[in-house]
């Protein structure tokens, strides 16, 4: 009977989605800083700088010799470590960008509105809404100014995440207790003093915000606001969107200088923000149980959580907010320690996950929130 290697081991575990059974284990990192560097070019430059080599000319043969190669050696871990470091840097300097141009330029984006379906696939909403409805040609003529903004809308946004996204890794892999998976390991961005981590930059959510005022004020934010608009008279059309009709009573609201209302709602928002920056075990819980399923996985997350306090739809802007967002990364990553990440137990599909996690808050600060700061 065959004994199995310990890369099988750790190639189930990782097709399993046990991620967790990664961390703290020496010969489990080995393999992960492996499967790193046995990308393209990058094993053969691993192997000449180590002055290794290597019988097999399969990258995935070479994967499970270098593997099985490295585990008897004690200095396998600096050897990884040294060249993971020094590509490192290569990340953020290979593409020539202009950073302090593109920050600016971020600047110039002035609103986020997405183009295609509600999972952003352009392409399939551009078949569903003209292609497979619209029989008659110059139907589909007229809609060109309208397809176009689609379009449009798609790209603008695309390039703002793309390019917010890497500004915010940088911050992470120029630190020097950060080691990148330069070999773009799925489930794994970077490694913060040995522990893989896999970040997520997000948006406070929304549908959370919504279960926790529930719980507070007894009712929706549309049943609330509705409740208060009826009192002054104050409707919005059933037919729109919830939020389109959120929107709609809090403009009328404060149209007619009932700011106390909107006051109030603000507060009870930044409360759950506060509740949950005092106690984030929940909410990463909830942010790992309702991931999209086609992107589900089980890692170390390493959560920036971006949030307006006061206007959640203006929250897409504090992506660019690097004067908040540097230095909360910078002291994260300088504080921390074997025990910043926590240890999360959540269930996906009726199947029970633990990862590790952790999460970093960028929460603008508000004119009312100065205003409780003074008090």
């Amino acid at each position: 009977m065959n004994t199995m290697s310990n890369f099988e081991k750790w190639d189930n575990e990782f097709r399993a989605q046990n991620l967790y059974a990664f961390n703290n284990n020496t010969n489990a990192l080995l393999w992960l800083k492996v499967r790193a560097v046995c990308r393209g070019k990058l094993i053969g430059q691993f192997l000449n700088e180590n002055g290794l080599a290597l019988t097999t000319s399969k990258v995935s043969e070479q994967n499970i010799e270098l593997f099985e190669l490295l585990e008897n050696r004690d200095d396998a871990k600096l050897m990884l470590d040294r060249f993971l470091q020094g590509k490192n840097h290569e990340w953020y300097t290979s593409m020539g960008v202009d950073e302090e141009k593109l920050k600016a330029d971020l600047y110039k984006v002035q609103y986020y509105a997405w183009g295609g379906d509600h999972n952003n696939s352009l392409d399939k909403h551009l078949v569903s809404r003209y292609v497979k409805v619209i029989s008659e040609y110059d139907n589909l003529v007229s809609k060109q100014g309208e397809i176009a903004n689609n379009a449009w809308n798609y790209v603008q946004n695309s390039w703002y995440n793309n390019w917010t996204s890497y500004l915010i890794e940088s911050l992470f892999k120029r630190h020097p207790r950060v080691i990148s998976a330069v070999g773009e390991i799925k489930s794994v961005d970077f490694f913060i003093d040995d522990f893989p981590i896999d970040l997520k930059v997000t948006f406070f959510p929304n549908q959370y915000m919504d279960e926790k005022i529930k719980a507070k004020l007894g009712k929706s934010v549309l049943s609330w606001l509705k409740a208060q608009g009826k009192k002054f008279g104050i409707t919005a059309n059933g037919d729109y969107s919830e939020s389109q009709q959120i929107y709609t009573l809090t403009e009328k609201l404060s149209e007619l200088g009932h700011y106390e209302i909107i006051k109030s709602l603000n507060a009870t928002k930044r409360e759950v923000i506060r509740d949950t920056q005092n106690d984030p075990i929940e909410l990463m819980v909830w942010l790992y149980a309702h991931q999209g399923e086609m992107r589900f996985g089980a890692e170390n997350r390493l959560f920036v959580v971006l949030a307006d306090s006061i206007d959640m739809n203006q929250s897409w802007k504090m992506k660019r907010a690097f004067s908040l967002i540097e230095p909360k990364i910078q002291n994260y990553l300088d504080c921390f320690t074997n025990k910043s990440l926590k240890k999360i137990d959540f269930n996906f599909k009726k199947q029970n996950y633990t990862s590790l996690a952790d999460v970093i808050f960028v929460i603008s600060k508000t004119e009312f929130e100065e205003e409780d700061d003074k008090e």
